[in-house]
């Protein structure tokens, strides 16, 4: 299977993953809100095409109310039943119910660790099945292939770009935490 970098290359039309290949993957997220906007797309995205996901992420921003964590925390069943019909978003419940709970978790990792990047940051290094063990020990919906593609496209585990990918230096200059030391 071809690498994101070989697909987009060979396919620029597709202008969404595009956009997306060379301003947001792999790139570091400082803000919780992105952080957790990242997360519940890649959610979104178990069982479908990235590309669906990427055109509705307008739409998912707008339903959600820009991913703000604490809002969505006290989402109520008026607010669960409003996304449920919301034909511009994935209308399945098990998703819909994993932001709700999963926003409602970062909450509390942000009372013990300020923030859900500095709970992140307080994790690294680990290897993926860590990772993986973390996630599924303190959020709902998040496997293995959920998990590894969330650090890797905010920066955290490495294998976003390859290396003579034209975006790579650009990403490496940030300074990502899959190139930090410990």
């Amino acid at each position: 299977m071809p690498s994101y970098c070989v697909y987009v290359a060979a396919n620029p039309e597709v202008t969404h993953n595009k956009l997306y290949h060379d301003h947001e993957y792999g790139f570091p997220i400082d803000n919780d809100n992105l952080l957790f906007e990242r997360l519940m797309l890649e959610i979104n995205q178990a069982g479908l095409s990235w590309i669906t996901i990427l055109k509705k992420a307008d739409n998912f921003r707008k339903a959600y109310n820009n991913f703000d964590i604490d809002r969505i925390a006290a989402y109520t069943p008026r607010d669960r039943n409003r996304l449920l019909k919301d034909a511009g978003i994935i209308r399945n419940r098990l998703k819909i119910n994993a932001a709700i709970e999963n926003a409602k978790r970062i909450k509390t990792l942000k009372a013990e660790n300020k923030t859900f990047k500095g709970w992140l940051n307080q994790h690294h290094p680990a290897s993926l099945e860590d990772w993986t063990k973390l996630f599924k020990t303190n959020f709902v919906f998040t496997g293995g292939e959920i998990v590894r593609e969330f650090l890797v496209s905010t920066g955290y585990l490495p294998g976003a770009h390859d290396k003579d990918c034209p975006i790579y230096p650009i990403v490496a200059r940030l300074n990502p935490a899959w190139m930090r030391k410990a």
